[in-house]
């Protein structure tokens, strides 16, 4: 079943009620909307775990847009603390998105479950 076909049987309130979530994780935490975005993309629309990942980041970028000046109006941004990390993010983007491209699909879905899980862990402990 291709995505248009299962696209057509979820109805638009549900996709609206999905993007909202999202909106309101990225915006919450400042980012992470991926950690929902992916499995959504992957098991509910069908996408390959490829496809589901760079999609997931082509969503995610306008929430992120948004959330940023919605941030900025209340001058919550530490500037002198976001532009190396901002390198070192776009840096890691190329790398990443290079990679992506190059593993299979099990592979990266290994890993992007490793990062969850690891991320999940860490937030319990500290």
């Amino acid at each position: 079943m291709n995505t248009i076909s299962i696209m057509k049987k979820i109805k638009k309130w549900q996709i609206l009620a999905f993007g909202a979530l999202i909106g309101v994780i990225n915006g919450f935490f400042g980012g992470g909307g991926g950690m929902v975005v992916v499995p959504l993309l992957n098991k509910l629309f069908g996408l390959e775990q490829k496809k589901a990942q760079a999609t997931a980041l082509f969503v995610i970028l306008p929430i992120s847009l948004v959330s940023t000046i919605v941030y900025l109006c209340y001058n919550s941004i530490s500037f002198s603390s976001g532009w190396p990390v901002m390198v070192g993010i776009v840096a890691g983007g190329v790398v990443g998105a290079t990679l992506l491209n190059k593993l299979n699909n099990k592979i990266i879905k290994g890993i992007f479950i490793f990062f969850m899980f690891v991320g999940g862990i860490g937030m319990l402990i500290w």
